[in-house]
């Protein structure tokens, strides 16, 4: 197989400065109070009633704290607290499904926390009263659920496999000890390869695996490992993430104590191991942190040019409002973003004195929508034909983009990309850092400095 990225330490060196993963433009810093419930709702009534629908579903519970974990959750060993959670979610389901009659749930993923901290029982229960609310095409749908390896008894494949789930992602992290207990998060190599072949015995379309570099103890060698052992086991799509360390911001994250995070020289190195030893395996480089066997769909729909991306990363369905359900969920629906209460305690008050659970959201203008759809393709695509853009958003690109096309001359001139008459293409070198890339599109970190807002690109 032809290897499609190229790594070149000087060039990362140079641009590895943080930046947003743009799974929305704008990014949620744009989001904002003044967005209200009468906006989320005229929302609705302005989309295409007859495209179909995505739904995802946070659970935020969790059994055992992850240190280096920077989501929404509660954690908790008392599943009894999720029983008040699932009747408000479901609540809020119905209040949301009259503003979407008609229209066919073709995508559907629960993330959370984790949503197996479930029980059997309250995942059936959720699932099947989800069906009632809602019109799941469970035949041509793609429905996914996160899974702890620590959190799944042998019983709950096949629940998940008759209700309809046909994608798992497992949240694995690393196979060293060592850096499993720095973080809390112990399971052991043996469990890992126990789920997956209970996931393919069972005919899971596609599995995937979730791992994070730059964690306490962690070495290249250590890291290569790791992905050995990943390659062994086969999973569909592999996704491999920056650790950012903001204790500031996640008080989960002061239980890491910084002198164990290997250096940033190190963690380039452990990203390199990953790209070397996921590429020779038959893996291809889907974008940023996201690699897939060349059956998948992500590299199918890569290769056909649909592939999408949004909150969960890439996604193998475009044209598909989202619908965020329970706390801190966020939604795509028309030209809006909305995000729910962010809090148990905020979005339990709403959903049940009949409000809906709105947050913070907000609108996207021509501008918007145009960078967008720029970002996505050269995110999901690494090229962009101009006449394309043109012919959609009535412009001159050229015109249109003046300062932008300057500043990429750099990247030019650096390897990175190629500025054709006719569009801009990526070159291999420059894939890695194509949020870079995509960061010279972006409007709002142009006129605002929040660049130290994110994490970095590698």
């Amino acid at each position: 197989m032809t290897v499609n990225i190229m790594w070149n330490q000087q060039l990362i060196e140079k641009y590895n400065i943080t930046g947003p993963r743009y799974t929305s433009y704008p990014t949620a810093l744009q989001f904002s109070d003044e967005f209200t419930v009468p906006d989320y709702k005229k929302a609705f009534v302005r989309t295409d009633q007859a495209e179909p629908l995505g739904l995802y579903i946070h659970i935020p519970f969790c059994e055992n704290i992850c240190f280096y974990c920077a989501c929404n959750k509660v954690v908790t060993k008392h599943k009894d607290r999720a029983e008040r959670y699932l009747k408000a979610l479901l609540i809020e389901a119905k209040k949301i499904a009259p503003l979407v009659a008609g229209r066919k749930v073709i995508h559907m993923h629960w993330g959370g926390g984790s949503p197996t901290f479930l029980s059997n029982h309250q995942i059936a229960y959720l699932f099947n009263s989800l069906r009632e609310i809602f019109d799941f095409d469970l035949n041509a749908g793609e429905f996914a659920i996160e899974v702890d390896p620590r959190s799944i008894d042998r019983n709950t494949i096949p629940v998940l496999e008759q209700l309809g789930f046909n994608r798992l992602s497992v949240g694995v992290q690393d196979f060293n000890p060592e850096v499993q207990k720095a973080v809390n998060r112990i399971h052991s190599k043996s469990d890992v390869r126990a789920l997956m072949l209970q996931a393919r015995r069972y005919g899971f379309e596609s599995v995937s695996m979730d791992f994070i570099y730059g964690l306490p103890f962690q070495t290249p060698k250590s890291f290569k490992e790791s992905m050995q052992a990943v390659v062994q086991m086969a999973p569909d799509r592999v996704s491999v993430f920056n650790y950012a360390h903001l204790p500031s911001r996640f008080k989960s994250q002061r239980r890491i104590n910084r002198y164990d995070l290997p250096e940033g020289n190190e963690k380039l190195k452990m990203m390199q191991a990953a790209i070397e030893v996921l590429t020779d395996a038959g893996y291809v480089f889907i974008g940023m942190d996201h690699f897939a066997l060349p059956h998948d769909p992500l590299t199918q729909r890569q290769r056909s040019g649909e592939l999408h991306r949004n909150f969960q990363g890439y996604s193998s369905h475009r044209n598909c409002d989202l619908v965020g359900l329970g706390v801190s969920a966020i939604s795509h629906v028309d030209a809006t973003y909305s995000q729910n209460q962010r809090d148990l305690d905020g979005y339990y008050k709403a959903v049940e004195n009949d409000q809906v659970p709105l947050w913070r959201g907000c609108h996207q203008d021509n501008d918007d929508i145009l960078r967008g759809e720029i970002i996505e393709q050269l995110i999901c695509h690494f090229q962009l034909q101009y006449d394309a853009v043109e012919a959609s958003y009535g412009i001159d690109f050229t015109d249109y983009f003046e300062d932008e096309l300057m500043q990429l001359k750099s990247y030019e001139s650096d390897g990175l990309l190629q500025l054709k008459p006719d569009g801009i293409v990526i070159n291999y070198v420059g894939r890695l850092l194509i949020r870079n890339i995509c960061m010279v599109f972006d409007r709002y970190l142009q006129e605002i400095n929040q660049i130290q807002n994110y994490s970095k690109s590698i």
